[in-house]
């Protein structure tokens, strides 16, 4: 009786949308069906699961290669005769002599990577096993010269791009090494200049050298190891003081404290702590168009100017500013929701006005760290009917880097920018939302009276739905709880988009695609969808995914059986 009351709950929950009354019956027993199985049956989900091609106890933990960019920064930094100076050798130096950065296994083992074009062989270094029972490899890969970050530009930024680009099919995850006085301007840079990124890039750095005895330096790159090498997180981070922030919501609040950067209006992706590692999934952007990792690699900083507008300010150095030759944009930093000064008869809104008029795109972003600019008081709607973009709750450092971004892509006409500008590109900003009103659903973690959580009797649900080609079902159940469904994963660690591979629909696959389902997850034998997909035969599968962007990785290339398939 208690195992038909939880069927009756979950199938109820699952389709408690606007439904027509006929489809809503229809998918309810087809729900209830499926879970009912899953209950009938012992906990084993094994019918369900691809089944693994490598044996785990054979093979020890799997491994995750993460390449780490040095550019330089306080991190890099060793004590001299004149004071901190850039060190270079950083894997041997910084980390081979640290054992949380090193299992002692040796440096023998070579990584191949770009570096200007070219490939090379890089010494690596592997972390002991981490509490998510994998190992992480990686090598550091350092530019030359290594960078002062108060002198970064955007040609440093699409070096910065280039060489994920480049690296991309040969590593899981990157983290990036870099000076904090603009470490989150590169954040909001690359993020924009980033499109359809399916792996995780997470910048990181400190305020004290990582050979001082008193330094932040040790967690902030163990962390964004461990994440990079671990979570598949497609978005450009930043990781400081134990959290892990969207890379373009961040601003730098502390020129000496060990938590020297914030995210005021979006809370971190991911927290650190003494009991591991919580993931804010619902939060996580993922891609969700069928296309492949690309990068944009001009940024037009060059064009457009920063103004923070104080008391007193005189409209006519805001004129000089907005008059110099070549200005396409102006990032304006106002008071409060969006004020400026409204003195003189308006006259520096007349100044903006024309300026607009003229083509240049003007931007209203707040001077407060926390907020947004909305037209709320008079000076600011003021703005707002001459032209000028509300930049909502972005930062100026995102705004600088979003508006140098859509000044710079190709074919985008300049009267097509304010409605581009006015849209979150890459969750930069948080977007007026309209109120919808719908039924709540059951939270996943609600008890129940069987052997299975909600959480997986759901995902089973899902897998058998999978299994017998009933996309209705799938997307019925993707849904209520789809954000969390698409990173669930059975006891071998296969998701949603594992199963779908094995099983050869490409309209479910692509459903799950297009709802942000990662083609870079592996299972606990490290294949990823692509691989199970080649294996079964499902070339259409596979086809699709490639599409989206997956690749075989390094480590299932060197297995052999599917390197005809690398490329």
């Amino acid at each position: 009786m208690q195992c038909s009351n939880y069927v009756n709950r979950t199938a109820n929950t699952i389709t408690n949308n606007n439904l027509s009354n006929d489809n809503s019956h229809s998918l309810q027993d087809k729900i209830r069906q499926h879970t009912m199985t899953v209950l009938t049956r012992p906990l084993s989900l094994a019918s369900m699961s691809p089944s693994q091609t490598l044996d785990a106890t054979a093979a020890g933990l799997p491994e995750s290669r993460v390449l780490i960019i040095g550019t330089g920064g306080t991190i890099c930094m060793q004590e001299g005769p004149d004071g901190l100076a850039p060190s270079e050798d950083f894997l041997e130096t910084a980390m081979a002599p640290r054992p949380s950065f090193n299992d002692m296994s040796g440096l023998d083992v070579k990584l191949q990577a770009y570096q200007d074009g070219q490939l090379t062989s890089l010494a690596s270094l592997r972390t002991p096993p981490t509490a998510y029972h994998r190992h992480i490899r990686y090598s550091v890969l350092e530019f030359t010269p290594l960078l002062d970050s108060s002198s970064i530009s955007a040609a440093d930024w699409a070096s910065m791009a280039a060489c994920v680009k480049d690296n991309y099919h040969l590593f899981d995850g990157f983290v990036i090494l870099h000076g904090t006085d603009s470490l989150a301007y590169t954040a909001s840079a690359l993020s924009f200049m980033m499109s359809n990124l399916g792996k995780p890039v997470i910048l990181t750095g400190s305020q004290a050298p990582i050979f001082a005895l008193q330094s932040d330096a040790v967690d902030n790159l163990l962390g964004s190891l461990i994440l990079a090498g671990t979570f598949v997180i497609p978005e450009v981070g930043l990781f400081f003081h134990h959290k892990l922030y969207r890379g373009n919501r961040t601003t730098k609040v502390s020129s000496a404290a060990f938590e020297a950067f914030a995210s005021p209006n979006c809370d971190p992706l991911a927290k650190v702590n003494g009991l591991g590692i919580t993931v804010n999934w619902p939060l996580v952007l993922r891609p969700t168009s069928i296309a492949e990792f690309q990068i944009q690699r001009h940024l037009d900083t060059a064009h457009v100017a920063c103004v923070r507008v104080f008391p007193g300010i005189k409209p006519e150095m805001v004129d000089a500013v907005l008059r110099l030759p070549g200005l396409r944009g102006l990032i304006l930093e106002t008071f409060g929701m969006g004020n400026v000064p409204g003195g003189g008869g308006g006259r520096l809104t007349q100044v903006l006005e024309a300026a607009v008029r003229r083509g240049v795109v003007v931007v209203n972003v707040s001077q407060c760290v926390s907020g947004f600019v909305s037209p709320v008081y008079a000076p600011g709607t003021q703005l707002g009917r001459v032209g000028v973009i509300f930049g909502l709750d972005l930062t100026a450092e995102a705004a600088l880097a979003k508006l140098s971004y859509l000044l710079a892509l190709p074919g985008l006409a300049p009267a097509d920018i304010p409605d581009r500008f006015a849209r979150s590109l890459r969750g930069e900003m948080t977007e007026i939302a309209h109120p919808t009103f719908s039924h709540p659903s059951a939270p996943l973690e609600a008890s129940a009276a069987a052997r299975l959580t909600p959480a997986e009797s759901a995902f089973a649900a899902l897998g058998y739905a999978i299994q017998g080609d009933e996309l209705p079902v799938v997307k019925q159940l993707l849904e209520g709880e789809g954000g969390r469904l698409l990173h669930t994963a059975d006891y071998a660690g296969n998701t949603p988009c594992h199963l779908a591979a094995v099983n050869g629909s490409t309209d479910i696959m692509l459903e799950l695609l297009q709802r942000g389902a990662s083609v870079h997850e592996r299972n606990r034998a490290g294949n990823s969808p692509l691989f199970l997909a080649t294996l079964s035969g499902n070339e259409a599968c596979a086809e699709l995914l490639r599409s989206a962007g997956a690749h075989l990785s390094m480590d299932e290339i060197e297995r052999g059986p599917l390197a005809k398939h690398c490329t």
